[in-house]
């Protein structure tokens, strides 16, 4: 149901029906294995043995490692069902369809693996691609199509589950949809061909290299402590910040951040920080991954006294 829900582009709430529908099925699929596993008492609350546990709980008795690629979609999901309608635009349509599409094959993989049952036997492989309409979603038709809060909060949302794709990389979490078209020389490697008319009314620029900050600047003030944090840990990189009460603190966190923010002028630098200006409002910020490179590199020279130096600089200034 959740994949004809979807598939039917003069629907409303696509998105919204196959989130309710995918977590009605995959709450039944998890509820079936657990009772399969541990026993019909499994699904139950204990003290109330009339009333079924959550989806949310059976997909953490299922998947009991919380990195768990599989698990960490499942839960954006269900994050989603549980919006708010009225919260939900087409848009999101687009931001989710790489998560849905990675949700149906987890479903039919499971299925198959807990039950025995390849649902491709009574629904073709076709239908279980999703239908896409990818639209204008720059960060200016947002802002021109919505008010500036939830404009704000769908571009910050975008951003964040993009920074999420990338940084899983994995075809549990999101089967991306993505069209690159390319001029080559050579007609036998292409798709189509094109032709260049001087006398044509229709201009059009060639375009070296395409950036959109949507793209280039994905990551939210809270995604880069985040990052710099999991980087620190790959990188064995033992930093650690001693306060004036002598506690010591071992991890990275958004004061560190605005510290370096202040002390380089990043905000104008557009290497690491791009300014979203609307209506003389308060420009907000969002930042390019080479921002996590800056700031481990300094860490790395100096790793327990980088703060202390940052903060009588960034005062002065």
């Amino acid at each position: 149901m959740g994949l004809e829900v979807f598939n039917k582009p003069t629907l409303k709430y696509r998105v919204e029906g196959f989130a309710f529908f995918v977590c009605n099925a995959w709450e039944l699929m998890l509820k079936a294995e657990m009772v399969k596993q541990l026993g019909e008492d499994s699904i139950y609350f204990k003290d109330n043995p009339d009333r079924t546990i959550s989806i949310s709980k059976a997909i953490e008795k299922v998947f009991t490692n919380d990195k768990d690629p599989l698990r960490k979609n499942l839960e954006k999901i269900v994050e989603l069902r549980n919006t708010g309608t009225h919260f939900i635009t087409e848009e999101y349509g687009i931001i989710y369809a790489p998560l849905f599409q990675a949700c149906v094959i987890n479903f039919r993989n499971k299925m198959n693996e807990f039950h025995g049952v390849d649902i491709a036997e009574n629904i073709p492989d076709s239908f279980l691609t999703l239908s896409v309409n990818i639209g204008d979603f720059t960060d200016e038709a947002v802002r021109a199509k919505y008010s500036a809060e939830l404009a704000e909060k769908l571009i910050a949302y975008r951003n964040d589950l993009a920074v999420l794709e990338k940084e899983e990389s994995n075809p549990k979490f999101s089967i991306g949809i993505r069209q690159d078209v390319y001029i080559t020389k050579k007609k036998g490697s292409a798709d189509f061909v094109i032709a260049i008319d001087g006398s044509s009314d229709n201009k059009v620029k060639v375009v070296k290299e395409l950036k959109d900050p949507s793209n280039t600047h994905n990551f939210s003030f809270g995604n880069i402590v985040s990052a710099v944090n999991k980087r620190l840990v790959n990188d064995n990189v033992a930093f650690s910040y001693t306060k004036p009460t002598g506690e010591v603190r071992t991890v990275f966190n958004t004061n560190d951040l605005t510290l370096f923010i202040n002390f380089y002028t990043l905000k104008d630098n557009i290497t690491y920080a791009y300014a979203h200006k609307m209506d003389g409002r308060q420009p907000t910020y969002s930042y390019a991954p080479a921002l996590v490179d800056f700031i481990v590199a300094q860490i790395k020279k100096d790793p327990n006294g980088v703060i202390d130096a940052l903060k009588p600089k960034s005062k002065s200034r």
